[in-house]
């Protein structure tokens, strides 16, 4: 990849995209932030970059506007955009059009379009694990927790749903016990359904011991956008629910703030693997 001089980054919620943002900074890049209305706020950024804006979902115009008003040619995004807003948006012109020509409203169906119009405009976008290479996970135990022979049973068939989960693009996430599906990821995101496997879980009053959540790219991941990301919040939702193994996808998953999650699971008896 040529050297970048101007980032533009299209941020929804979450420490990824300020975390860009300020390593972006520190390698002498100009960053310009598009802040998603009810995601973040261009408040936050101000420290990190040359200009930032908030606009709404459906605002790809005046987004692109931005960008290229201030030299910006290349782009990521980054941060989670909660999947139920598209309920709720009022797109400009230029994005109602895009959306119309859809065949469905997929995450990916919809950030691949999202894409495609920036695009058009001279705007290309880039790894969304650019600056952040120290986050992906490795392959192999991660914590000095480790999982027990039984538990890598149960990873090797979460593998199995949480890929078939995520070659539909529903969702990357599948919490499992002792080799039994207990919740799947669909729009309301990782936590919540680790949350709501732990209420199931409980209430069967079942004795299998500790749940175990699998998280597994798209095949073919698109580093461009919608990378798998775990961190300290997904460590806090596992002890709330009584799972004690997270396995992530080695090479395509971020950890953030990788030492300090690492460092909580293992306080929490916690195993984290990458497989």
């Amino acid at each position: 990849m040529d050297l970048i001089n101007k980032l533009g980054i299209i941020a929804g919620e979450g420490k990824m995209p300020l975390y860009i943002a300020r390593e972006a900074r520190k390698a002498g890049v100009s960053v310009y932030v598009s802040c998603i209305k009810g995601n973040c706020e261009a408040e936050t950024f101000k420290p990190y970059s040359d200009g930032a804006v908030t606009l709404g979902l459906g605002q790809i115009s005046k987004a692109i506007k931005f960008f290229k008003d201030n030299g910006v040619t290349q782009a990521v995004m980054a941060g989670r955009v909660k999947h139920t807003s598209i309920f709720s948006l009022l797109p400009d012109l230029r994005t109602a059009a895009a959306l119309a020509k859809l065949p469905d409203m997929r995450a990916k169906t919809l950030l691949e379009g999202v894409m495609a119009e920036f695009k058009k405009d001279g705007i290309e976008f880039v790894s969304s694990a650019l600056f952040l290479e120290h986050f992906i996970a490795k392959k192999g135990p991660l914590t000095k927790n480790k999982p027990s022979a039984k538990e890598e049973k149960t990873i090797k068939f979460g593998i199995e749903i949480s890929r078939s989960l995520s070659s539909h693009d529903i969702g990357l996430t599948s919490v499992i016990a002792d080799r039994a599906v207990i919740a799947l990821e669909g729009m309301e995101g990782t936590d919540r359904c680790i949350s709501r496997a732990g209420e199931l879980y409980k209430e069967s009053g079942s004795k299998y011991g500790a749940l175990v959540v699998v998280k597994a790219a798209r095949p073919d991941q698109d580093m461009r956008f919608d990378l798998p990301v775990v961190g300290k919040g997904t460590v806090e939702s596992m002890v709330k629910a009584g799972a004690g193994v997270l396995a992530v996808e080695s090479g395509k998953t971020l950890i953030m703030d990788i030492d300090d999650t690492l460092a909580l699971a293992d306080k929490n008896k916690i195993s984290v693997v990458g497989f």
